[in-house]
This record gives structure tokens, C-alpha cells and sequence, in this order.
């Protein structure tokens, strides 16, 4: 599903990403671990096309994603992949049903049909009684299964998580973590986890360590 090959970045001076190699297979959890400037982040936003490398390859589902121009990654992106991030980034005026919507608008999904699908996914994480609630009338937990239903509404076979319960307590946490299995073992949705949550890191199926910039051990 994924390759990304000999990926390197830099900031100025700074040296992030020295040289970068990985493969994730189709339906697989894999979640990518290490201390902080390790390079994990600006990783994952290069794998998920929201960055640019300085030299190397990316590949998702056979595409090469990385010689697009950026009207053609947009497109690819919005069909294809997935975002959840620590912060919900949901948008306060709309309400839960209208912020799952916004990217099967962008896509040119008709307001029926992507309705329809979003009220289908906020009732399967459990918010079929908050179609009309806006972001502060929900919890933190609710919030962020608001954000995983706009991530699934363009069912993308990539999806790239960004500390997604770094905001959440423990029980919201779980429960966040055991819908990312049941999303993998109902519709076989590959997961690229960034997170310093020990518990999340030993449920994928894999763990990558990276160092340095560097990936250093696959576990």
C-alpha cells in the first residue's frame, strides 16, 4: 500500500529525514515510535503527501505520488487518503454531520449522498444523536470520533494519524484505539500511527522506531 524510498529533508540546516525507508502493506497497523525530533512527524506528513522531501520516492497503492503536481496530489490525496490528527481541527460554526461532509464536498460528492454516508459512520461511532451538535457542545472523545468519521468519508485505503489520542484520557483513548482495529479487520484501511502512547504502539501490528532521522528498529 505504501513505499516510501531513501526520503530525505531538510529545514535550513537542519538535517530531518537522513535517507528514509519503509513499507506498510495493505491492511496493516503500523505505528511509528521515538522521542521527540526524532523526525516521526514531519515523516508521516511527507508519507501523506502534506509535504515535500528534498530527494526520494513515494508510492501509495502503485502510484507515485511524489513526482504529482500539487493540483493532481490534492486530488489523489482527498480521494485516497485519510488525516486524524492530536487536535480535532473540526470547524466551530458547523456542526458534527457538516464537518464530516466538507472533504465528500470537496470531492464532488452530491450533499445526499455524502450526508448519507456521514450519518452512517457517525452511527457506527456512536453519534447518531449528534448529527446537530457543534464541536463545543461535544466531548474531547466525541470530538475526536467526529474527526475519524471526516477522515473515513471518502473510505481512503490510507490512513495517517498524528498522536490521535495524545488529547484523549485513558478510557477515550482505548476506546479510539479499538475502533482503529475493528476500521482494519471490517475494511481492511491500512493505519500510519505517529504516538508516544505505549498501549496504541503494542496493538499495531508493527512498530518502527526512529532515531535521529533515521528508522533504526521494525519490531
Amino acid at each position: 500500500m505504501l513505499k516510501a524510498q531513501a526520503i530525505q529533508k531538510s529545514y535550513g540546516k537542519l538535517n530531518i529525514l537522513k535517507g528514509v525507508d519503509l513499507e506498510v502493506q495493505t491492511g496493516e497497523i503500523v505505528t511509528i515510535v521515538g522521542a521527540s525530533g526524532a523526525g516521526k512527524s514531519s515523516l508521516l506528513n511527507i508519507l501523506g503527501t502534506l509535504d515535500t522531501p528534498d530527494s526520494g520516492q513515494i508510492f501509495i497503492d502503485g502510484q507515485e505520488v511524489s513526482k504529482y503536481n500539487n493540483k493532481t496530489l490534492s486530488t489523489f490525496r482527498n480521494k485516497h487518503i485519510g488525516f486524524i490528527f492530536q487536535f480535532h481541527h473540526l470547524l466551530v460554526e458547523f456542526n458534527a454531520l457538516e464537518n464530516v461532509c466538507i472533504p465528500a464536498f470537496i470531492a464532488g460528492v452530491s450533499r445526499t449522498d455524502a450526508e448519507k454516508r456521514a450519518k452512517e459512520l457517525l452511527d457506527m461511532l456512536g453519534l447518531g444523536q449528534r448529527f446537530n451538535h457543534k464541536p463545543a457542545e461535544l466531548s474531547g472523545g466525541e470530538q475526536q470520533r467526529v474527526a475519524v468519521a471526516r477522515a473515513l468519508i471518502n473510505n481512503p485505503a490510507l490512513i495517517f494519524a498524528d498522536e490521535p489520542s495524545g488529547n484523549l484520557d485513558s478510557k477515550n483513548a482505548l476506546e479510539l484505539h479499538e475502533l482503529f482495529i475493528k476500521l482494519r479487520n471490517d475494511f481492511n484501511q491500512t493505519f500510519v500511527i505517529v504516538t508516544h502512547n505505549e498501549d496504541l504502539a503494542n496493538m499495531a501490528d508493527r512498530t518502527i522506531l526512529m532515531k535521529d532521522g533515521l528508522i533504526v528498529e521494525s519490531l
